[in-house]
């Protein structure tokens, strides 16, 4: 696939640093939108969205799918990641291409040129749909970084420090918007407030968020 950044940031602002090495790249996606809600339907056919439950009991706001080579589950025993689906018994729906590249280069963008994502998780917020600040530490190398792409409606990420008490940052994302965060940030708290009413002509009344993982 060839490169994308030139036409992804064609008109759009420059990237913002949220840290030491922490980038918001405004509008990174937008090029690919189309291709990307296709990758997702066709995901989500195959593996349909589900609310998992926490180790606590609670069922989670969002709907949760994933790709690749491993899928982050949740359940009464814990959070983990596994090679198969558990609806199902069979291997999560392979990356595509699309996913992929925009992982890639994304991570490239912000410093991390060596990312080679073998899981992504997508989500699925609902107006009043929220995710609780929490690290992203169930990865087995925690030295490759997070890349997470906002599609859809708006929302407001949360992003915080290595401590849940740490003050937290509240940045306003769009569609088209990417995250990455790694390095020194790899281990920052962070969540979304509870997404609020609206319609995206492409991806309806709901947001999507991918997160590009190495889990393995």
């Amino acid at each position: 696939m060839p490169d994308m950044t030139d036409d992804l940031f064609a008109d759009d602002a420059a990237p913002l640093i949220l840290g030491p090495e922490s980038l918001l790249l405004q509008g990174y996606a937008k090029g690919i939108d189309v291709a990307l809600h296709d990758a997702i339907t066709r995901i989500t056919y195959e593996a349909p969205w589900r609310q998992m439950v926490t180790p606590g009991g609670f069922t989670m706001s969002v709907g949760l799918t994933s790709c690749g080579a491993l899928g982050w589950i949740s359940d009464v025993t814990g959070y983990r990641y596994s090679p198969t689906d558990p609806l199902s018994g069979r291997p999560w729906p392979a990356m595509p291409e699309v996913l992929l590249s925009l992982a890639r280069s994304a991570a490239a963008q912000a410093g991390f040129p060596a990312f080679e994502p073998d899981a992504c998780l997508i989500n699925r917020y609902l107006p009043g749909s929220k995710m609780s600040l929490h690290q992203d530490k169930d990865e087995r190398d925690l030295q490759h970084p997070i890349v997470s792409v906002s599609l859809g409606i708006a929302a407001t990420f949360l992003f915080g420090g290595l401590r849940r008490r740490d003050p937290t940052i509240r940045v306003p994302l769009t569609h088209g918007d990417v995250v990455v965060w790694g390095g020194v940030d790899r281990l920052r708290f962070h969540g979304v407030t509870p997404v609020k009413d609206g319609t995206h002509p492409l991806i309806g009344s709901q947001r999507i968020n991918l997160t590009f993982r190495k889990a393995g």
